[in-house]
């Protein structure tokens, strides 16, 4: 695979890419061994063209007329996104969400490995989650050490989040995902992709209004076209019906 030194590759890419990648799983896992970039297109919603560009960034990918072998784009791709072996990531937050994500068996299939969960409540500190103990936050630095996580999930409460953030990246953390719905503050070098359900939520909002909104036009154009087309044939049917009326002009008849 040949790829360009130091090339810079667009967010959005990289987002496709692990859309193309969780695609390529589902198809792999039922035996399908090649795939079109039409396919993609009509299973992703994402332009063939576009899938083509993506994968452009990282060389020459799948051969004309035949498409795209499955098995080898999702290793491909896989080594792109740098999963193709382990990665451990550390979680902060033993809440509902933390244990939801703990227990979350997708982590583990893309190559993500949860190796220790921290949370500041010492009624759950030392409690069994999952198959994971729930660790003090106090010793975060200090179990880093051994653990060397560079990704971290943040599961905690806005309030929180910012203090956390920062014991994060004092403990060697560079990456962390964020379900705070709090904007972070983070040194160079560190990277933050935040999850807000709230966000995503009121982008489909307006998706939604926006669709309910052609729906009303279109309707009241099928109303007023089916109010027309009855206008039309009512004076159809009183022009057919109405007896015609002597022109008053004309010289009376004579007897």
């Amino acid at each position: 695979m040949t790829q360009v030194p130091n090339s810079r590759v667009p967010v959005p890419t990289l987002e496709r890419l692990a859309t193309y990648l969780r695609l390529l799983h589902d198809l792999d896992q039922a035996h399908i061994e090649t795939v079109s970039s039409s396919e993609v297109e009509r299973q992703t919603g994402i332009n063939a063209a576009q899938f083509r560009k993506d994968l452009s960034y990282f060389g020459e990918f799948g051969k004309p007329g035949v498409g795209y072998n499955v098995p080898e784009l999702r290793q491909r791709i896989t080594r792109i996104l740098k999963i193709d072996r382990p990665k451990p990531v550390i979680l902060i937050g033993a809440g509902n969400l933390g244990s939801a994500l703990v227990g979350y068996p997708g982590l583990k299939e893309h190559q993500f490995e949860l190796v220790a969960v921290f949370d500041n409540n010492y009624g759950k500190i030392g409690r069994p989650l999952w198959n994971l103990v729930i660790q003090d936050i106090a010793r975060l630095k200090e179990l880093n050490d051994s653990l060397k996580a560079r990704i971290a999930i943040l599961a905690v409460p806005a309030s929180a989040a910012q203090d956390v953030c920062e014991r994060l990246v004092d403990a060697g953390i560079r990456a962390i995902l964020n379900f705070a719905p709090v904007l972070l503050r983070v040194p160079e070098g560190v990277y933050v992709r935040n999850v807000s359900f709230i966000q995503e939520l009121a982008v489909l909002s307006y998706h939604l209004s926006e669709e309910e909104e052609r729906e009303r036009q279109q309707n009241g154009h099928n109303q007023a076209d089916m109010a027309e087309s009855h206008l039309t044939t009512l004076a159809a049917y009183a022009a057919a019906v109405e007896p015609e009326v002597p022109d008053r002009t004309e010289a009376p008849i004579e007897s």
